[in-house]
């Protein structure tokens, strides 16, 4: 059988990623590979950067490869305090090993504090360098909850990520 990109069809999969993570005292905040000064970080095995989690689940699922903790358990000592940008990077190795390139991303941060106003440009420039990507590719909006939920209380962070992968005659 002959594949569709072989006859020239351009194939798309879109993926959808999410995470989210509780504060920690004593421990840095990393959103997107950024450190954003904030007293408190996020808990979790790795770095425990939502963002960076989000778009790996999102990659992976795009192609139908898993999720996160499938190829990066927590139960595994070599992903204690691990840098999130490796789990990025793999995944889009994964992808680049299927022939895809990245249409676009766009994400959303859901945190009622910190303000990420000033950083959100910054964290997309780490997206497209990671994702070898143009920064017109990449979409990264922050929103409250309105005082709602854990996210409105400041108990944690939360990430939706969404990727749109094309592969065909032009890729």
């Amino acid at each position: 059988m002959v594949s569709r990109a072989a006859m020239g069809e351009k194939i798309m999969r879109v993926g959808l990623g999410f995470d989210v993570h509780p504060f920690e005292d004593n421990r840095p905040l990393r959103l997107a590979g950024v450190d954003i000064p904030f007293p408190r970080g996020l808990k979790g095995h790795s770095d425990a950067d939502v963002v960076l989690h989000a778009v790996v689940d999102a990659l992976l699922g795009a192609l139908a490869l898993g999720d996160i903790g499938e190829h990066f358990p927590d139960t595994d000592p070599r992903y204690h305090n691990a840098d999130s940008l490796l789990f990025v990077k793999t995944a889009w190795d994964l992808v680049c090993q299927q022939g895809f390139v990245l249409a676009n991303l766009d994400v959303m941060v859901l945190a009622e504090q910190p303000r990420l106003s000033p950083y959100k440009q910054q964290m997309r420039l780490v997206l497209a360098e990671v994702l070898e990507a143009k920064l017109d590719t990449i979409s990264l909006k922050a929103t409250t909850t309105e005082g709602l939920g854990f996210v409105g209380r400041v108990e944690g962070i939360a990430a939706q990520a969404v990727v749109l992968l094309e592969k065909g005659r032009n890729h």
